[in-house]
């Protein structure tokens, strides 16, 4: 920031650069310069907006972000998704600078679960190992055993012995549809995503009756009621490539609906609905994704702000978990 007057608190108020950008600039250009400059790459998740999609180096799930971040050769890693992703990121490269577009970028599920409160709960069960969502702060990912994405989470369920007691955080969703998947019984933390658990059940059967040729494809952080009528359920590039690989031509969506735009680009020809939630307002959009803009991605590339940061005690103790779910990952031939 050698070349700006902002000042740290700011930043830490504002959560982003408060800076007003030249509306006569080419963003995508100048973020291509910028990559080039600085030795700097752009990770970005399916649910950010189309713009950074489309300059992103690389676009994934939380699996495939995760390994992208273990293995790249940048100086600079500019996060464009939400507080955890950049987290795990700086976990993997304490070297690197992680940046992210907008501090404020949370995640209510990783929210869910106060490091304080899962502190005591795990304290109850010592005979239990932790198999935490990657959707938790770097403080729970340091209490946990082996960290999973919906990519892998049956996978790293099934690398655990049969006689050794789960608890599975933090969404309780994603664990219920693991347990009757898997049939492994684990103890629940009552976590849950505000976006996956506000799809309403009667407003798709609704849709479903209006597109009866459309088939509805699910992410499992969503209720039981919903998942229960999917004709497919996985993570985001799961869903994905299901979508774009099957015969049917069109498909009911339930999860965030940045997902759409990569659809609509690998099968232009295919019609993709957004499943509506239970109220009228666009809660299929995550709030938290969506602070984030390619305005916001081109400053805090120019100026290397706002940074990641994490106590190193706590990235050694979560990094650990952290390459046992990349180790597993490796061995059954998933992600990158």
């Amino acid at each position: 920031m050698a070349d700006i007057n902002t000042s740290e608190a700011q930043i830490s108020l504002k959560g982003f650069l408060d800076i007003d950008v030249d509306a006569s600039l080419d963003l995508f250009s100048e973020i291509e310069l910028l990559k080039k400059e600085k030795n700097a790459v752009v990770l970005a998740h399916y649910y950010q907006e189309p713009d950074i999609q489309d300059v992103a180096d690389y676009i994934g799930d939380s699996l495939g972000l995760a390994q992208q971040a273990e293995k790249t050769s940048a100086d600079i890693i500019v996060f464009a998704g939400v507080h955890f992703m950049a987290e795990t990121a700086k976990i993997l490269n304490p070297n690197k600078k992680v940046v992210l577009p907008d501090l404020r970028a949370g995640c209510s599920l990783a929210d869910s679960a106060p490091a304080d409160e899962f502190a005591a709960f795990k304290k109850l069960h010592p005979d239990h190992i932790v198999i935490s969502y990657i959707n938790c702060s770097a403080d729970v990912k340091a209490m946990s055993d082996i960290i999973c994405t919906s990519s892998n989470a049956d996978k790293i369920i099934d690398s655990v012995p049969k006689n050794q007691p789960i608890i599975f955080a933090p969404d309780k969703n994603l664990g219920a549809y693991l347990i009757k998947k898997t049939g492994r019984q684990m103890l629940l933390w009552n976590g849950a995503c505000m976006v996956h658990e506000i799809f309403s059940q009667q407003r798709i059967l609704k849709l479903k009756t209006q597109h009866p040729e459309a088939k509805l494809i699910a992410h499992p952080e969503c209720e039981e009621a919903v998942l229960q009528y999917a004709d497919y359920i996985g993570s985001t590039t799961q869903l994905l490539k299901f979508a774009t690989t099957d015969n049917a031509n069109e498909f009911i969506v339930a999860t965030e609906t940045g997902i759409l735009h990569q659809m609509q680009k690998d099968a232009p020809q295919k019609t993709f609905i957004p499943a509506p939630p239970d109220n009228m307002c666009a809660c299929n959009d995550c709030p938290h994704m969506k602070l984030n803009t390619l305005e916001k991605l081109y400053l805090c590339m120019k100026y290397e702000e706002p940074e990641i940061l994490i106590d190193e005690a706590i990235r050694l103790r979560a990094l650990k978990p952290i390459q046992q779910m990349l180790k597993i990952s490796k061995a059954v031939g998933l992600g990158g």
